[in-house]
């Protein structure tokens, strides 16, 4: 995964009113942490870090202006619960060659068995330690042919090189589901009558 670089400018104003303020002048306010440092509260340009967050445990560079540069992943994103814009991120320093511990989508390919079994997605995502420069973006899982009653486990998701589970490999990913057996038509017909 390649560096997303973001431009970010210190902030020492705090509260409500100071985050209302440069949410309007489109800049997200954050905090950056990790490896013993002192904190530091960040103002990040709203829209190119939006754009930055599409991708899941993005890897950025942020260049604080006056301060130098970091090398962050998002670890907690606030966002406005009608809007959905992002209201406040929490940054988490890594270092190239470190293990971080991050949760990935789980993408399904293929069609399932003939029959019309359902698909049931138990875990959307998967928890794994992967270098913070090398974080999978998805993994992707083939379902194609499975019958009802198959389950895939963490254990039998291909991972990606240098890439551990972080999960039990016991835990169930995906299930296929047999299509629940309509009543038949006399059936629900004598019901209505009585």
């Amino acid at each position: 995964m390649s560096e997303i670089k973001l431009s970010a400018k210190l902030r020492d104003t705090f509260g409500k009113g100071s985050a209302r303020q440069a949410r309007r002048d489109a800049l997200t306010p954050g905090v950056i942490y990790g490896h013993g440092t002192t904190p530091k509260h960040v103002n990040v340009e709203a829209h190119a870090l939006m754009m930055a967050l599409k991708t899941p445990n993005a890897l950025l560079s942020l260049d604080i202006a006056g301060d130098g540069t970091e090398l962050v992943i998002p670890k907690a994103v606030q966002r406005h619960p009608l809007k959905r814009t992002i209201s406040h991120v929490d940054f988490l320093i890594v270092q190239k060659g470190e293990k971080v511990t991050v949760e990935v989508p789980v993408v399904t390919e293929g069609d399932l068995a003939a029959g019309g079994n359902l698909l049931e997605t138990l875990l959307a995502t998967v928890s794994v330690e992967a270098e913070a420069t090398h974080i999978p973006t998805e993994i992707t899982v083939s379902i194609a042919g499975l019958e009802a009653g198959a389950t895939v486990h963490a254990s039998d998701l291909v991972l990606p090189a240098g890439t551990t589970l972080a999960v039990d490999g016991e835990t169930a990913v995906l299930q296929v589901v047999a299509p629940q057996a309509e009543e038949p038509a006399a059936e629900a017909a004598e019901g209505d009558e009585a």
